[in-house]
């Protein structure tokens, strides 16, 4: 998995006390969207600034790659992912050059994070193939990889498989050897036959920010474990990256009024029938259809309703800005490799005066990872 960036470990000084028991926390990431190339630059600049670990570009109008390659130029440290690239809407070949110039752009530092999305964008909006998403998309990474292999030279093009098929490759068309290692390759995924598949060949999963404790430990972690038996690993081999969807401020009304924002969000991701085990992990089997019902009457205040405190409380994490950290730590210390700050940076240019108050939960982060459980983690 990758190591955190920031200082190295710390030995123990003689005579002082033992580092705490239990799981470490992760790095803490963030995430940023819906910004030109110039902003998204700045952005990538300040969040390096706020001491983040790492930055993950979602893809919506504007492309994740062009995005991260905004963020690489403007970063010495941070890690730059894209989370995540809608796969089928580019070639395999086109996305193991983007990611190989990103790679090298950041000495290093660039992780390539795919998903299918769903199958009215891919098929509507990108008119591409989604015919069984799951298997095309395993392929769809085992065609990068090797694709990446032409590249350094180590074996020639002869990708034939079921959805691709790439048997050229001349030096002109090459970018040749590197000595980097290629990108890691994390994928998105819900449901149990795509957490197996990722287990089995992914070296992350990206996890979708509408989740729960519940739902990570009881489908997220035996699913992955599954796949990894069956390719003959560990599942810790697996890096499980999870954006967390927060509300904050200093008062109570300020929480509220986030909380209202987040109702809206929730509702959304929720409309879609791909994520209703989240629900399901709880009991609540009929939410999800009540959702979509309503997202597809045009109901924003049906909606907005639907999302109960309960089930507001489950899929996000509501604390004042000086408690975030903390209430961040209780519920993901080893539940999560890496933990992204889902909708701290995105949505345009983030006024200063928001990055500062970030950067107080980044150093309350690094001060609350020397300390052990406050409580016991959230389920």
């Amino acid at each position: 998995m990758p190591e955190a960036h920031g200082e190295p470990p710390r030995e123990t000084a003689p005579g002082a006390a033992p580092p705490p028991h239990g799981p470490p926390l992760p790095p803490l990431d963030v995430m940023a969207s819906g910004q030109g190339l110039r902003a998204m630059s700045a952005t990538a600049a300040a969040a390096e600034r706020a001491g983040f670990d790492g930055l993950w570009l979602t893809e919506g109008g504007r492309t994740s790659f062009g995005a991260a390659t905004a963020a690489a130029l403007a970063t010495s440290s941070l890690t730059i992912g894209t989370g995540i690239a809608v796969a089928f809407a580019r070639s395999p070949m086109v996305t193991a050059v983007a990611a190989r110039e990103l790679q090298e752009a950041t000495g290093g530092r660039f992780v390539l994070g795919l998903g299918t999305q769903v199958r009215a964008h891919v098929e509507r909006r990108y008119s591409a193939e989604f015919d069984r998403p799951g298997p095309r998309l395993r392929e769809y990474a085992e065609a990068v990889r090797a694709i990446w292999r032409a590249f350094r030279g180590d074996e020639r093009l002869r990708h034939k498989g079921e959805f691709y098929r790439f048997t050229l490759l001349t030096p002109e068309w090459s970018p040749g050897p590197t000595a980097l290692p290629d990108p890691e390759i994390h994928l998105a995924g819900v449901n149990p036959w795509m957490l197996r598949m990722i287990g089995e060949i992914g070296d992350g999963l990206h996890v979708h920010p509408l989740h729960s404790p519940r739902y990570l430990d009881a489908v997220v972690r035996p699913e992955l474990a599954a796949g990894a038996a069956r390719s003959g690993r560990d599942a810790a081999d697996v890096t499980v990256v999870v954006p967390v969807m927060t509300a904050t401020g200093d008062t109570d009304e300020e929480i509220a009024r986030e909380r209202d924002r987040l109702r809206t969000r929730v509702a959304f991701y929720g409309s879609t029938p791909g994520y209703a085990r989240v629900f399901e992990t709880h009991g609540w089997d009929d939410l999800q259809p009540r959702l979509h019902r309503l997202f597809a009457a045009k109901d924003t205040a049906g909606l907005a309703a639907a999302i109960t405190d309960d089930v507001l409380d489950a899929v996000t994490v509501s604390a004042p800005w000086d408690a975030l950290a903390g209430a961040l730590a209780d519920r993901y210390r080893g539940r999560a490799d890496r933990l992204i700050c889902y909708s701290a940076l995105s949505g345009g240019p983030v006024p200063p005066d928001r990055i500062a108050r970030w950067a107080d939960v980044v150093a309350d982060w690094r001060t609350t990872a020397g300390r052990p459980p406050t409580s016991p983690p959230a389920g």
